[in-house]
């Protein structure tokens, strides 16, 4: 069976020549703001693709950088700041945020009109009851890739693994609203792959390199793997890439001292699935397009638009 590779690339272009070519017909330029809480080296390359991506676009970007050390309450000012600017219409505070700063706290502060991470409990509220609503970009992203790549979601079986707030629950949710019927896994989940092995759509959204086998995906299925973990054992790479991948994935972690493999076993999935997403390439690429997205929305939203 030959597997369909769903790459994020092209959808992401997609999604953002149709942000930038809406933003060129606005009268104002809708403005985002990203702060960034101490020198986290993943968090200051995520930034920084935001903050080009928002400028290639035609949007206004402010980058606030903090010194880890800066207090819970030095963070709401800015917040507090930011929610009053009437440039700003989207907040993103990076996360993680440094130990010593309730991440709840600062995430709950910030105007849920300007909360383009979708993780505002107002937002997460509308989400469930179905409303319109600010959602958490990968999930959303995921959409775009089963609609954009011409998969039928109404009617399907989904299972989601994971149930995280950020990515599982809201995945969940989405799923519902394209009428798919969905199942959420997770680590209690008894017998798991009988119930995974269900699924016409299954999202591994768990954070563990590899785990899903080929025993936990139905022949045929679309999945779609949300995870992004690194890999720097070479034999541990030998049990997940393929014979042609290997010396691709070598040099990486030679290079670099690791490779990314996502939640599912890649080489095991597509003895098995019908479509399937890559890592890297897959999904990651949606979510900085989706806020984008979203960046446009809460602009067009806040001005009644």
């Amino acid at each position: 069976m030959t597997v369909r590779l769903l790459s994020g690339k092209p959808i992401a272009d997609e999604i953002k020549a149709e942000v930038s070519a809406e933003v060129a017909k606005l009268e104002f330029r809708p403005g985002l703001a990203v702060v960034r809480v101490g020198e986290d080296p993943a968090s200051s390359v995520y930034v920084g693709s935001k903050v080009k991506t928002t400028e290639e676009l035609g949007m206004y970007s402010e980058h606030i950088h903090l010194p880890a050390e800066t207090s819970g309450e030095e963070i709401l000012a800015v917040v507090k700041r930011l929610n009053e600017a009437d440039e700003i219409d989207g907040i993103l505070v990076q996360l993680p945020l440094p130990g010593h700063v309730n991440e709840r706290e600062i995430l709950e502060a910030i105007d849920p009109a300007k909360d383009v991470d979708g993780f505002h409990p107002m937002n997460v509220g509308r989400l469930s009851q179905g409303q319109d609503a600010l959602v958490p970009c990968t999930p959303a992203g995921v959409i775009e890739i089963l609609k954009r790549s011409g998969i039928e979601i109404a009617g399907k079986n989904a299972v989601v693994l994971g149930r995280s707030n950020i990515v599982g629950k809201p995945m969940a949710m989405l799923l519902l609203q394209e009428n798919a019927t969905v199942t959420i896994c997770h680590s209690r989940t008894r017998d798991l792959a009988s119930v995974t092995s269900q699924a016409e759509i299954l999202v591994a959204a768990i954070g563990r390199a590899g785990f899903v086998r080929g025993e936990h995906i139905a022949e045929g299925a679309t999945v779609i793997d949300v995870g992004i973990n690194n890999v720097s054992d070479t034999s541990q790479a030998a049990e997940l890439f393929s014979e042609d991948d290997m010396p691709k994935r070598l040099a990486a972690i030679e290079k670099r001292g690791f490779t990314l493999v996502g939640d599912v076993n890649p080489k095991e999935a597509m003895g098995r699935a019908g479509a399937f997403t890559p890592v890297p390439g897959g999904v990651g690429l949606l979510t900085v397009a989706m806020l984008m997205k979203n960046t446009l929305k809460a602009a067009k939203l806040r001005r009644g638009i």
